[in-house]
């Protein structure tokens, strides 16, 4: 029976049925695929691919993490992980252990294929620090004993599979088969088992066919278009899609300046623009500035291999001061709102650099903190999920029990991640609660009209 058929009989039945099990017995090819690094990318992927019928080994030196995960923990809060996870693992699909000695060979199983997923952290320079990546790759080089490929899964600068190859090269004395491949991975935190389960495209950069042929195997129960490209090339698409998302931010926020300016409203020139098959509507929303691992760093690091190459990719730089500025916009709306900040109290709803993510990691509301404190205001802050990690790197405020404690007695009210939660919150219970009624709203979720008329004295991003 075809794959598509399958998937007829699937949808028509009234029973629940294991799609994978059927995908493996017709026309799947399982693999023994070993993921080094078990954070936001090599967790979700690992999970994912077992959830389509792989043998998945996860492989990571945090000893603490590996027991976690043993103990049916998620370590990290992804919509739709843990439940995976928990079926995977009692499916006998996917094991977490703390050796790559231990992920390549696994009860009694060789792993053919490793996902290298470690951490790519910038440096100060821009540069990313690729110590991780060649780790791996030497650690693997001298343990393999068959043909091999190394995926390079972590966001990497064009040519690091040519570092990659030469690593290997200098280990593989016995001249064991192997290839090289790049398979960038495009998850957005909050929905990267979405985004893994129906991909807008599968990138395989590859170095032979037969490397191609077997990530093609990998991925066939997915739906999405499956590009194959050179290795190079794959590496740059990564960099070069992130950029251009973040370029789009930093756009419409620089058009939404213009609009505070003559009396625009940036949410009728974004829906405009959006309109335009061209353009499109993603990623022109704007706020206090785009925040995360991902965007920030590679904005750094493709600017770095850029200049290193000759080139001075001059937009870039833009980019990332528009976003900076965005974050000093807030600041100064707030002086501008109250006049003296010295000894009053701000409210901030949401710490997160987005929603349904519990990552701190380059968030503006880090910089908005650090921006606050310098006025020797109060700040009382709440988070649907971040807290622990907020508060392992923001100090001096405090953490409110819920968003109605936070706001209590605030002569400023700060929007700064837009969780859906806070869109049905009582408003009026949260006005006759602050001592002032000044809101800011750094990601425009909010009516102004309805916030006026509650009697806020209401700001928002570009609009009247």
């Amino acid at each position: 029976m075809g794959r598509n058929r399958l998937l007829s009989a699937c949808q028509e039945t009234d029973k629940v049925l294991n799609f994978e099990n059927f995908i493996l017995e017709f026309d799947m090819k399982s693999h023994n695929i070993c993921v080094v690094g078990t954070g936001y990318v090599g967790l979700v992927t690992g999970t994912c691919l077992a959830e389509i019928g792989h043998r998945v080994v996860c492989v990571d030196s945090n000893k603490s993490k590996i027991r976690y995960l043993n103990a049916g923990k998620c370590p990290i809060y992804e919509p739709g992980l843990p439940e995976l996870l928990k079926k995977n693992r009692k499916a006998g699909r996917i094991a977490f252990v703390d050796s790559i000695k231990d992920g390549i060979q696994h009860k009694g199983r060789r792993a053919q294929v490793v996902f290298i997923a470690v951490g790519t952290p910038p440096r100060p320079d821009g540069s990313a620090d690729l110590s991780a990546i060649e780790a791996v790759a030497a650690d693997v080089a001298k343990r393999m004993t068959d043909y091999t490929i190394f995926v390079d899964k972590s966001t990497v600068p064009v040519e690091t599979g040519e570092w990659v190859k030469k690593t290997i090269e200098r280990i593989n004395k016995r001249g064991v088969p192997y290839d090289i491949a790049s398979n960038p991975e495009f998850l957005a935190e909050g929905s990267a088992v979405k985004d893994f389960m129906n991909p807008d495209r599968v990138v395989l950069g590859v170095s032979s066919k037969r490397a191609e042929k077997v990530l093609r195997e990998i991925y066939a129960p997915l739906k999405g278009p499956i590009l194959a490209t050179d290795v190079k090339s794959a590496e740059l698409i990564k960099h070069a899609s992130n950029s251009f998302l973040a370029t789009k931010i930093s756009f419409i926020n620089a058009v939404s300046r213009l609009c505070e300016k003559v009396g625009a409203d940036v949410t009728d020139v974004a829906k405009g623009m959006g309109l335009d098959k061209r353009i499109g509507p993603s990623f022109l929303r704007p706020g206090i500035g785009f925040g995360g691992f991902c965007f920030p760093k590679d904005l750094e690091a493709f600017y770095w291999i850029c200049n290193k190459k000759g080139y001075d990719f001059k937009l870039l730089q833009e980019v990332q001061a528009i976003n900076k500025d965005q974050k000093q916009w807030a600041l100064e709306q707030v002086s501008e709102l109250l006049w003296n900040l010295g000894g009053k109290k701000i409210a901030l709803w949401g710490l997160a650099f987005k929603p349904n993510t519990d990552d701190m990691r380059f968030a503006p509301s880090l910089d908005i903190v650090e921006g606050l404190k310098e006025h020797k205001v109060k700040i009382a802050a709440h988070d649907p999920v971040s807290m622990d990690n907020a508060k392992k790197v923001l100090k001096g405020l405090t953490f409110a029990k819920d968003p109605y404690a936070a706001a209590k007695g605030a002569d400023c009210l700060i929007l700064v991640t837009e969780w859906p939660q806070y869109k049905d919150l009582d408003l009026e219970k949260v006005r006759k609660s602050m001592r002032t009624p000044v809101f800011l709203d750094g990601r425009n979720l909010y009516d102004p009209a309805k916030m006026r008329k509650l009697g806020f004295d209401y700001r928002s991003v570009g609009r009247p």
